[in-house]
Parts: structure tokens; sequence; C-alpha cells
């Protein structure tokens, strides 16, 4: 799909990119979805487009916010200008301010790379289809939890096929040169 000057403003939305979620935590094919958040990230930056960063702060056992591993992935931590919320349930509309936030703003597409596909990725973009927010999906940017149960092969694109419903899915390499085509 190619992208014209024309056309809405992208938003870079990186999501849970905490250090819970890096590969030894237990993300499916972290290494590659960090990857690529972080050449997206560096393309965003470049060009001075917006950054949003989303951080999981839930109560549960496996998410102790005094713990080290709620912190940022040093790689990708926001850097000053950039917006984040803290979220405390799967979707990203947890937050109170998030929610404000995104009601408050019109004709934007937020682009969302990053880990926690099969919770806070996947509930956000839910939730922001019945608000009539439009959300992009970086399928080579995004990454999920090992699952309890079944072939790891099948999970993430199971995901990614649900989430079509509600967004569109990206490539991290068409973004990367639909941004070149934007800044020209």
């Amino acid at each position: 799909m190619p992208v014209s000057v024309n056309d809405d403003p992208l938003v870079l939305v990186c999501a849970d990119l905490q250090v819970e979620y890096l590969p030894a935590g237990g993300c499916h094919d972290g290494d590659a979805a960090m990857m690529r958040c972080l050449e997206l990230l560096a393309v965003w930056r470049n060009r001075r487009w917006p950054v949003m960063h989303f951080k999981r702060i839930a109560q549960a056992a496996w998410f102790n916010p005094s713990s080290r591993l709620t912190d940022w992935i040093p790689e990708a931590k926001p850097q000053p200008g950039e917006m984040t919320f803290e979220h405390p349930l799967p979707s990203a509309y947890s937050s109170s301010r998030f929610a404000d936030h995104m009601s408050s703003i019109r004709n934007v597409r937020c682009v969302v790379a990053g880990f926690s596909l099969d919770e806070t990725i996947i509930a956000t973009v839910v939730d922001g289809f019945h608000r009539s927010h439009r959300y992009q999906v970086v399928g080579d940017a995004v990454a999920c939890r090992q699952p309890a149960t079944g072939d790891v092969a099948d999970y993430k694109p199971s995901v990614m096929n649900v989430i079509a419903n509600f967004a569109t899915l990206r490539s991290s390499a068409e973004l990367i040169r639909a941004s070149g085509a934007i800044a020209v």
C-alpha cells in the first residue's frame, strides 16, 4: 500500500519494549522483532515523527512493578518529547491518559511494533477499532510469548489472522521504503 504526503500522519507505537519480554524471558522470535523495532524507531526519530511508548505495569505476579523486568529495554528507552503511557490491563486504553489522548486527536494512523502481540497489541487494536481509531501492525516487528500449549510456529500467524480483522498488516520494509517517499 503506497503512502503519500497527503495521507494522515503516522505515529509509531512501541508496545511493551520492556526487559520482561526479551527473548530470554519467553518471547518467540523476539530477537528479529526487536531488530525491526529498533530500525523503525531509528527512522521515526531521524524524521522527527511522533513516537508513543506503552509500558505494562500490571499488578499480577508476572508483572512485579518493583522488579527490573518492567524496565525499558535500554536501546528502545523513550527519549525526551516521546509520549509514554503506562497501562495496567492488556489494552493500552486501560490508561485513562492514553484513552483521553486518542480521543482528542483526529486523522492519525498508529503503526504498532513491539512485544506482547497476544496481549497488549491485540487488546489495544481491538479496543481502538471499536473507537474508530486506525491501527497498522508491523508483522515482522511484533512478537508474542511462547504459547503454553500447541505449536509455536502456528501461534503467531493465528494471532495475526485475528488482528487482520481490526487493523492493517504491514511489513517494516514497506514502512521504511514509504518513509522516504513521505519525507521528500
